[in-house]
């Protein structure tokens, strides 16, 4: 088999309160999203949100559904996002093809039927980091590059959270239903990816963090802002937020990493942000 799925159940605030480190990472960290010649997805029951990765080599990999979808094929009621952090690929959604450079997006829309990933280049084989939720009505397939964008500049070096925010599948540059994908740089030197740290409880939200080298790392906080709770990620690793936690993150260097979210609404700023003075 080239697709593999877990499931991961809602969990509320008093229960994660009492949890060691293990159960933290067990539940809210997707630690194998990026093998080679396979499809990997973690199914969510936050938002119905699910985290996945294509890395097609010499093969392409089809986007198959997954027992618990219960539908004859994957976009059948759900929208999917597409960030591409490895080589140059293609997606074909339904005979169109979109090719796809490092860190260019593509929406596809509920209803296609056959979709595919490839890598141009095998040998530089492409990576494709997936968000997909579900959908309830069909908006068009669109592919946005980082000139597409919208981009925020946000933080400074004195307070080491400098970054750069690309917002790719939000509201205002793709239709979507309840998707939004983006992704942030952070400058060099700057370490912290969120500050103040914010919550929505409006919305999930998944991080999804790239560009570390081995040995580096970020420690990502969650929980509730009076019982925080960390945990460690590497590389190409995602941690899946609950609409009660807060989220922020610290690294050892510079990197970058993807947000997704699905919710009650498509307001990018509807967040509740909690300064590191009021946070325990």
């Amino acid at each position: 088999m080239t697709t593999h799925y877990e499931v991961r159940y809602a969990l509320g605030k008093n229960e994660v309160k009492a949890m060691d480190t293990e159960q933290l990472r067990s539940a809210f960290l997707a630690e194998q999203l990026m093998v080679e010649g396979e499809v990997n997805w973690v199914y969510s029951h936050y938002e119905r949100f699910m985290v996945g990765g294509a890395v097609p080599g010499k093969t392409p990999l089809a986007l198959e559904a997954i027992d618990p979808l219960k539908a004859p094929f994957f976009l059948y009621r759900r929208e999917l996002g597409i960030i591409n952090v490895g080589g140059p690929g293609r997606v074909v959604a339904d005979g169109s093809a979109f090719e796809l450079d490092f860190k260019e997006a593509l929406y596809l829309g509920t209803g296609n039927e056959a979709v595919r990933f490839e890598s141009i280049d095998s040998q530089n084989p492409a990576r494709f980091y997936l968000n997909a939720a579900p959908a309830h009505a069909r908006y068009p397939n669109k592919k946005v590059g980082k000139s597409d964008a919208k981009v925020l500049h946000l933080g400074s070096s004195e307070t080491a959270n400098e970054r750069y925010i690309n917002q790719l599948l939000i509201n205002g540059v793709v239709e979507t239903c309840q998707l939004q994908m983006g992704l942030t740089e952070l400058v060099s030197g700057s370490v912290w990816n969120t500050m103040p740290a914010h919550q929505h409880d409006r919305r999930n939200e998944v991080y999804f963090y790239f560009g570390l080298p081995q040995g580096q790392g970020v420690c990502h906080f969650m929980g509730e802002p009076t019982e925080t709770r960390h945990i460690w990620v590497k590389n190409e690793q995602a941690v899946i937020s609950p609409p009660w936690s807060i989220h922020c993150g610290a690294g050892t260097q510079s990197y970058s990493f993807i947000w997704g979210m699905a919710g009650e609404n498509l307001n990018y700023d509807d967040m509740d942000k909690f300064p590191a003075d009021v946070l325990r």
